[in-house]
């Protein structure tokens, strides 16, 4: 049974929440948690929160939704530099 992870970026439009981007973070559970704890926006979200970043893990492709936070779209922009630069650093200088 294969186990992926990936941090998915979702707004809410007038059809509900649509996903527009997502970033593959491959199989290590420590590795996906690490750079998810450490993205900005508030674990305490509502139904007027905009801004979705979800942590998801999949086991035989079927997603389950381990972490979520709502965030603004200077935090957004933030989490987005945060999530390549761990991605960079894990597949060219080993896991850090």
């Amino acid at each position: 049974m294969e186990t992926t992870f990936y941090i998915v970026l979702t707004m809410r439009t007038a059809d509900g929440f649509e996903t527009f981007a997502k970033f593959f973070t491959g199989n290590d559970r420590d590795f996906a948690h690490n750079v998810f704890n450490k993205l900005k926006g508030d674990e305490n979200t509502n139904e007027e929160s905009i801004l979705h970043i979800e942590l998801i893990e999949t086991k035989n492709e079927l997603p389950i939704n381990i972490k979520i936070i709502s965030c603004s779209l200077e935090e957004l922009a933030e989490n987005c530099k945060i999530i390549v630069k761990e991605l960079f650093k894990y597949h060219n200088l080993g896991y850090v």
